[in-house]
């Protein structure tokens, strides 16, 4: 039997992306909090609808 080699790419995430899935969240109103070196760099507020 002769072997087969197979090759692919796989495309990367961006390093500099961070994605929140809310799917689980109940409904409500939320506040996001972004923190670097204990100090709030970006704050936002949203809210979860059905």
């Amino acid at each position: 039997m002769k072997k087969k080699t197979l090759l692919g790419t796989v495309q990367t995430l961006p390093k500099t992306n961070i994605y929140i899935n809310v799917n689980h969240l109940e409904e409500g109103n939320y506040k996001l909090s972004i923190v670097y070196n204990s100090k709030i760099i970006k704050s936002t507020h949203f809210t979860k609808e059905k």
